[in-house]
C-alpha cells in the first residue's frame, strides 16, 4: 500500500474511446493536452493512458465494450468535463483549436450570469468539454445580487 496521507485529494476524469489512439492525438491537438503515459493493450488500442494540461490530468482507455455515449438533449448532453483556465483569451484559443480539430460546437465563447467566460464543445466521440474562467469550489460571493 502506498501511504499518501500527506497528499490532498484530487479529482480526475476517465474516458473510454472506441479509437483511443486517435483520441489521444485529437485531445493533444484540440485541447492542448500532453500524453504523459501511453500503455498499449496489445490489440492496437490503449489499456491505460494519462494526459495533462497544466494541473488537469485525465485518463483514457480503449472502449472494448461499446459503452453508451450520452445523447444530446436540447443543447447539451447534460454532463462532461469543465476545465478552468486563467483567462478569456485562453478560452478563445482552446475554442479555436478545438473547432479547427473538428469539435462540434455546443456554446461559442460567451460570458455567463455568474461572471465566467466559457465555451463548450463535443469531442470526436461525443464527450462534452467546457473551458471557462470560473474556478469552481472557491468563495465567489453572492453573484445573484450582482
Amino acid at each position: 500500500m502506498n501511504d499518501a496521507s500527506t497528499r490532498p485529494a484530487s479529482l480526475h476524469t476517465y474516458y473510454s474511446y472506441r479509437d483511443a489512439p486517435a483520441a489521444l492525438r485529437w485531445l493533444e491537438r484540440a485541447f492542448g493536452f500532453t500524453t504523459t503515459l501511453e500503455f498499449p493493450d496489445g490489440n492496437g488500442g490503449i489499456m491505460h493512458a494519462e494526459l495533462r494540461r497544466e494541473d488537469v490530468a485525465i485518463i483514457v482507455f480503449s472502449d472494448d465494450n461499446d459503452y453508451d455515449r450520452p445523447p444530446v438533449k436540447g443543447e447539451t448532453v447534460g454532463h462532461g468535463a469543465y476545465i478552468s483556465v486563467s483567462s478569456g483569451k485562453e478560452v478563445d484559443a482552446v475554442y479555436a483549436t478545438a473547432v479547427e480539430a473538428g469539435a462540434i460546437v455546443v456554446w461559442t465563447p460567451a460570458n455567463t450570469e455568474w461572471g465566467s467566460y466559457r465555451c463548450r464543445v463535443l469531442d470526436l466521440e461525443g464527450y462534452e468539454w467546457t473551458f471557462g474562467t470560473h474556478l469552481p469550489g472557491q468563495d465567489q460571493g453572492d453573484w445573484s445580487e450582482g
